[in-house]
């Protein structure tokens, strides 16, 4: 069995990496986006035990997987149950050219014009990544990088072996 966990910023490459991953070695992919948030305008989150009870039941129903996000609430629930972790770290420059370059997510947004209505919000977003206190920080993933146990491995550029 196979259980990787990635996390990073926003544009730092996890959905890229976590669909290559997924095709490569037959990995059941789940992206925490899709747990995470309450669809409404503006999204909301959702609380906490939702989205918990959401990955668990995943995690009840596959037994090779790839698990990606920022959300180090959620990761902390699945991290121990990985065996593999990777941290996309590639810095702000690489993932605000990443989020720039990125192709229409259609599970997230109805078109591309919605998409990229919402680049602007995110460049600040990724902008904030070294400056926050919260679960989707750098200090928050680097904690749960250093005390991850198992076989890890942090990329600080697009340039990865999959």
């Amino acid at each position: 069995m196979r259980k990787v966990v990635v996390f990073g910023n926003s544009g730092s490459g996890k959905s890229t990496l976590a669909k290559d991953y997924s095709h490569k070695y037959g990995l059941t992919h789940l992206d925490l986006d899709a747990l995470a948030w309450r669809e409404s305008d503006p999204p909301t989150r959702l609380p906490l035990d939702e989205s918990a009870a959401e990955v668990q039941h995943f995690l009840d129903n596959n037994d090779n997987w790839i698990i990606e996000g920022c959300y180090s609430d959620l990761l902390g629930l699945v991290i121990d149950k990985a065996g593999e972790v990777i941290f996309l770290n590639p810095g702000e420059e690489t993932c605000i050219s990443n989020c720039r370059a990125r192709r229409w997510e259609p599970h997230k947004y109805e078109s591309l014009e919605e998409q990229n209505k919402n680049l602007s919000m995110l460049l600040d977003w990724v902008r904030q990544y070294s400056l926050r206190d919260d679960e989707f920080s750098l200090s928050a993933h680097q904690q749960l990088f250093d005390e991850f146990t198992g076989s890890k491995t942090e990329f600080n550029s697009n340039e990865r072996n999959t």
